[in-house]
């Protein structure tokens, strides 16, 4: 290893990547326009949205997580020189779509129950199960769209996921505005939040459609994914669940982490909620650079893991934690350093924007560890090393983290099992600093023990088969 390598490295990694954050920054745009165009009709159609998107979204995640196991499996084909294998591999990939689509459809078409058991407010749930009963259209074509641009990431080209992303921006906020609002000139009846669903489920249509252009018209068309018609294959589909499924968990226990610890702290006021959610909001605008870096560092790693270059593959891999953890540090630093000027950007409640500022100041340590156990979980995915990552994530966020969280904010009586006992241990209940200081003590966790689970991969891990093909 030179310096050179190194630093040709890190561009193939930034080739990669920036094209990741701009789709990603986009992805989320849509999500703010959902929330502002929404929160103009009504705030029970406001909450309507935002309750079914709380259901919609976290199972579009797991489903997601899983069909992401194309990534590792192409992206190793390619450095194997077998990508005219590659469409047999996605061609399964859509049958996971196909199944696993219907039967969260028909899921998120029957969640009034459970809604109904939450205690959610009356008024909102008719217009989270219209926003669910429309979105829920565009889950097959979503995922199949996961499928093909996992297809492009594996085969090292970013740029088709960005450029559809930007495209779908635009798209979104129109079919909202006529949709949400309704168009007497075109015919459209106000649809209130159930609008919001109709156009969420048209521009997951688009993009798949987009995607398939573009495999059909671009240097995709080496992967030979429209040759032939495939029926499932089940040692395709195996290996893809193996590799798949502890993604999909891992992600939805991350988000599933956040989420919760997100509804305890709506239980100590306005205040501590809003304060929560502008820190929470600055600190997943600078994630963006490490979750994109974990996508390139799959690629690469992946790639070279095909190529039987383990060395190469261990270079990729470090290449993007060191980058990661320099970003993380200098976020960390702006954190600490202009917090109250970041904070003001969002409110002018004083009580809101020192609440808020405080907590970025632990928001820097929690942008570091975040940065570290993103990226290396992207470079473990690279080797197809799923499985323990899955576990960490479940015994750092839930069984140190969350618990961790939940003691200081409330208290330890506050959790069951140690009603009565440790009464002190923790000293006074701190509240929403409390929380998190449970999310870095949980990021923290899982960073450490990810690294050091790339450290043996990397290390040890013999050359891993590629993807098998019918």
């Amino acid at each position: 290893m030179t310096p050179q390598t190194v630093l040709t490295e890190f561009r193939r990694l930034g080739v990669l990547a920036m094209p990741i954050i701009i789709a990603q920054l986009s992805q989320m745009g849509m999500g703010v326009a959902d929330a502002v165009m929404a929160g103009r009709v009504s705030a029970t159609d406001l909450a309507g949205v935002t309750l079914g998107g709380n259901f919609f979204w976290p199972t579009m995640l797991l489903m997601s997580g899983i069909i992401m196991a194309v990534t590792p499996s192409v992206s190793q084909l390619n450095g194997a020189g077998r990508l005219g294998d590659a469409g047999a591999v996605v061609r399964q990939a859509f049958w996971i779509a196909l199944g696993g689509g219907l039967m969260l459809t028909l899921l998120l078409r029957n969640a009034e129950p459970a809604y109904r058991f939450f205690g959610v407010d009356a008024q909102a749930i008719p217009v989270a199960i219209g926003y669910l009963s429309a979105a829920s259209l565009g889950l097959v074509p979503l995922l199949a769209y996961t499928a093909l641009r996992c297809l492009a990431e594996g085969m090292s080209w970013t740029t088709p996921a960005m450029c559809i992303s930007l495209s779908a921006l635009p798209l979104k906020i129109l079919l909202n505005w006529l949709f949400m609002y309704g168009s007497p000139t075109l015919g459209i009846a106000a649809m209130g939040g159930v609008g919001c669903g109709w156009s969420t489920a048209v521009v997951m249509c688009y993009t798949f459609l987009a995607m398939v252009v573009v495999v059909s018209r671009s240097r995709m068309r080496a992967s030979n994914l429209f040759a032939a018609f495939s029926w499932p294959k089940l040692g395709v589909i195996r290996d893809l669940l193996v590799v798949g499924i502890p993604i999909g968990l891992a992600l939805l226990v991350e988000v599933g982490f956040f989420s919760v610890a997100g509804l305890l702290i709506g239980r100590l006021g306005v205040e501590a909620v809003a304060s929560h959610q502008i820190a929470f909001n600055v600190a997943g605008i600078a994630f963006m650079v490490p979750l994109a870096l974990g996508m390139a560092a799959t690629i690469r790693v992946g790639f070279n893991v095909g190529a039987g270059d383990r060395a190469a593959a261990r270079l990729s891999a470090w290449v993007a934690v060191a980058t990661t953890l320099v970003w993380g540090v200098c976020v960390a630093t702006v954190m600490l350093t202009a917090r109250f000027p970041i904070v003001s950007l969002y409110t002018n409640n004083a009580e809101v924007i020192n609440l808020a500022a405080a907590l970025l100041a632990i928001g820097a340590l929690f942008q570091v560890f975040d940065s570290a156990q993103a990226t290396t979980m992207g470079a473990l995915r690279g080797y197809k090393a799923t499985v323990a990552p899955m576990w960490i994530a479940v015994v750092a966020y839930w069984l140190v983290g969350l618990p961790a969280g939940a003691a200081l904010c409330f208290g330890v009586g506050s959790i069951p099992p140690l009603h009565g006992l440790l009464s002190n241990a923790f000293g006074a209940p701190i509240g929403v600093y409390g929380l998190w200081w449970g999310l870095v003590v949980g990021l923290a966790v899982a960073a450490v023990a990810l690294l050091a689970w790339l450290v043996r991969v990397s290390k040890s891990r013999p050359t891993i088969p590629v993807a098998r093909t019918p």
